[in-house]
Order: structure tokens, then sequence, then C-alpha cells
């Protein structure tokens, strides 16, 4: 069964529940345990939208889609290559991308988010799937100037850890084949990339059970499956997004520094 899951900002408090057309049906409990509907209804109009989950840690992938491998002619990876997005960098969908204090291109990558629905740990391929709650879209927003300004030091954590460069949303879909997905992403309204998830180098069962074999994965953690071809750079005042059929469509705009609470994924009680 199909659902759309979200995590809002109502009067000062956080909540989650189900997205319903416009408006949210609200759950108790945990979101990757039990949890049930309760009497009250949100419409969106009401709320602010947060990062669909709090993961603990954001796993993102190089270098695991065929057509970007073969058009860069990296060779096909043993296991899968992957580096940490901090938790500064989460952001919601409708919130602002904030341009750095260093000058340099910052470019877009359109990408699926797998969501750990259960605590995993060095699972088997054919279990994998029963750790997965659902699915979300992703921009994994890279300054690529400064990747490998140092020869002797590729800094992906840097390139990809500036605040808000991973905005994620706008909601957890469950129930979705991933194989049968495609994103799509537009710059300025105008499509810059669309390719297949099938095109993964690793699968979704694959990319669980060999990173859960290396770290324990959490309830709410999210893997980015990495991007395919068509990723480009974003000037201030842009509009990106990043959209797939199922989940919906991850909005955000590239401008000036934000104010520190707009893209924070929480607020202090």
């Amino acid at each position: 069964m199909q659902r759309h899951w979200v995590r809002y900002e109502h009067e000062g408090q956080a909540g989650f529940g189900t997205l319903e057309g416009a408006r949210v049906q609200v759950h108790a409990g945990d979101m990757f345990g039990t949890c049930t509907p309760i009497d009250a209804v949100l419409a969106l109009a009401e709320i602010r939208l947060l990062t669909p989950t709090a993961p603990t840690k954001v796993i993102a992938l190089w270098n695991n889609f065929r057509a970007l491998g073969d058009k860069l002619g990296l060779a096909e990876p043993k296991e899968p290559l992957y580096l940490l997005k901090s938790p500064n960098s989460f952001l919601a969908s409708g919130a602002t991308i904030a341009q750095p204090v260093q000058d340099g291109k910052v470019v877009f990558e359109g990408e699926l988010g797998i969501v750990i629905g259960r605590t995993c740990t060095a699972v088997e391929p054919a279990q994998a799937l029963a750790h997965v709650f659902g699915y979300t879209c992703a921009n994994d927003v890279t300054l690529a100037d400064v990747l490998n300004r140092d020869p002797s030091f590729a800094q992906w954590t840097r390139a990809k850890g500036f605040d808000t460069f991973c905005p994620m949303g706008p909601v957890v879909a469950t129930g979705l084949d991933p194989s049968a997905l495609a994103v799509v992403t537009r710059l300025n309204g105008e499509e810059r990339q669309r390719y297949p998830i099938s095109d993964m180098r690793f699968s979704v069962p694959q990319l669980v059970s060999l990173i859960s074999k290396d770290m324990t994965l959490q309830p709410g953690d999210v893997i980015l499956c990495g991007t395919s071809i068509g990723v480009g750079s974003m000037k201030p005042g842009s509009s990106v997004e990043v959209e797939i059929d199922g989940i919906g469509v991850l909005a955000n705009r590239y401008g000036e520094r934000a104010p520190r609470d707009e893209f924070n994924s929480e607020r202090p009680a």
C-alpha cells in the first residue's frame, strides 16, 4: 500500500503524519514503529515541512550509475563507494539552499533516497528490503571547485557538507518498486536530468546489505543512491526541482544565506 509520510512543524511543535491531498492526517507514536492516526488533520498551509526523517547519517553513493560512469570512463566498482553528508547540510523541501561564503561552482545532483525503517546490521540482500521503510527525493548539492583543490586529498566531505547542501523530501513514500522509478531534475523549469533507477550498479537490496556490513543503519537514516548524466551548476536565484513518480517534487531555491532556523530540520522546543 502506497502512503506518503511527512514531518512538519506546527505552532512550534514537530509532528508527523500521512499526506492526503492538501491535508496531513496527524499520527501519534513512532513513524518507524507503532503509530496510529489521531483525531487531528492539518492543512498544508498551516504547517512548515521538515526533512522527511531526522537521520543519524546520510550516506551518498559515488559511481553507482552505469551511464555516468561510462561517460566519465570510470571502472566499475567492486563494492559501493560512498561518503557521509553532515547533519548541518540537511534541508527540507521549500527551504533555501544557502550560498557558501566562498565562491565556486555549486552543482545540483538529483537522486533517489532510501529511507531505513529498522535497525540494520550486517543483513543479507534477501532480508534487506524488510529494513527499508520507503523512498524520498534528494539533491546532493556540491561545491565542485573544492573537491580536488588539494591534489593530495579529495575533499568529498567538505565539498558536499556545507550548510543546506542536502535537501530531502517532500515525503517518504512507501509501497514503491524502486527499480521502476526514474529521477527527473529541472533547473529553472528546464529538464536537466532524466534517468532510470534500474541503471544502478548496486540495487537497493545490495546497497542496504553491503553498507550495513560496514556500519549499523538506524531508522530514519537515508542512503542517497548516486546520480547520473546531466548534473550542472546553479546560480544564485535559481530554482531546482527533483521529481520522482510516486514520491513527488523536492523544490528548493538556491540563494543568499538563509536564516538559521529556515534550514534546520528541527527547532529547539
